[in-house]
């Protein structure tokens, strides 16, 4: 298992389509800036953490506005049409088919994540078929194979953005006799009440500084 890959899921940067929960609390633009250090800070640890990357972007034929916006430093994968579930199986499907033997894949609430977690989801799938990676609001921030345990069936069915994902997600696992690694919990950033509490976390001076001088710039810290 030496090929490992980290399949970012993110949107192009437009005014209206990012982070809409946060638009009840803050003006659109605040909104497109912040999803822009969000995507800026967890793309920082990524690559940091030293794994090849692919950006996998909504909308599917917006490519430009990827390239325009992150430039060419890691290949593209456009997520196909479907909910989110679907887009997240093709998404390892293609990863595998390019050769990968690992992968994790990872979203862009997380801009604090500490890089060790990225690490500890590599090593956990040597030992185990799955890793998720739990988020407090009941979903997971991160979601992982191996090329030979990929099991697209954790996918079908989920009440997305609900409180019971991980625990249906596990469900699955369990009836399928799969074993699953936990990496530990972490917060996702979808409200202002999740921003106030984010430049508590000590984790993320160091993790997120994009983010933090942004919401100190607009006196939202």
């Amino acid at each position: 298992m030496e090929n490992p890959c980290v399949l970012l899921f993110l949107k192009a940067p437009e005014t209206g389509r990012v982070k809409t929960r946060l638009s009840k609390d803050l003006n659109p633009r605040a909104v497109l800036d912040l999803y822009r250090c969000f995507v800026s800070d967890i793309l920082s640890t990524l690559e940091n953490a030293g794994y090849p990357i692919i950006l996998c972007h909504d909308p599917p034929d917006d490519s430009k506005a990827i390239r325009r916006w992150l430039g060419n430093r890691h290949p593209l994968m456009p997520q196909h049409t479907g909910d989110l579930g679907k887009r997240m199986a093709d998404a390892f499907r293609n990863c595998f088919s390019r050769g990968f033997d690992r992968a994790v894949l990872i979203g862009t609430d997380i801009p604090d994540l500490p890089p060790g977690f990225v690490h500890k989801a590599f090593s956990s799938l040597t030992d185990h078929p799955v890793v998720l990676g739990p988020a407090d609001d009941g979903g997971y921030y991160l979601i992982g194979f191996r090329s030979d345990s990929f099991i697209p069936e954790v996918f079908k069915g989920i009440p997305w953005s609900t409180p019971s994902v991980l625990e249906q997600t596990r469900r699955i696992l369990e009836t399928l006799g799969r074993s699953c690694h936990l990496l530990p919990t972490w917060k996702d950033i979808d409200t202002a009440v999740d921003l106030k509490a984010l430049g508590k976390n000590p984790y993320s001076r160091r993790n997120a500084p994009n983010t933090l001088a942004y919401l100190s710039k607009m006196g939202l810290n």
